[in-house]
């Protein structure tokens, strides 16, 4: 089931370094995903992370990429377009609700979607 993907724990060694979930069915991979490569491969801080723009591709719409409220970047846009995808809002609303905890050593950093209901708190 797609929806017991999350949540999805990281391991650096036998330690934590990150957890991330969402709810949202179906976009539930593409969400989580997404927010792993922003905080490990584009070196975005997770409440970063978790609020960049969104999207999803699934089959059988081969050619529609949908993309939540917030805007594609134009040039990201007129590629997908020039490779024959037709870019649309997701009709839906929001992809996801992710919340996300990382952990670096003795440093804890928690982050809540701020397109969704949670708040992200970090204790002594």
């Amino acid at each position: 089931m797609l929806s017991s993907m999350t949540p999805t724990i990281l391991l650096k060694g036998d330690k934590p370094a990150l957890v991330v979930g969402t709810p949202g069915g179906s976009t539930i991979f593409t969400s989580v995903f997404q927010a792993i490569l922003n905080v490990y491969d584009y070196g975005m801080a997770p409440q970063a992370a978790v609020n960049a723009t969104r999207f999803h591709h699934q089959l059988p719409d081969a050619t529609v990429i949908r993309h939540d409220q917030r805007e594609i970047p134009a040039e990201t846009r007129e590629a997908l377009e020039a490779m024959g995808y037709q870019v649309v809002p997701n009709s839906w609303g929001n992809l996801g609700d992710v919340q996300l905890i990382k952990a670096d050593g003795d440093t804890i950093e928690a982050a809540a979607d701020n397109r969704g209901r949670g708040v992200a708190l970090t204790l002594p």
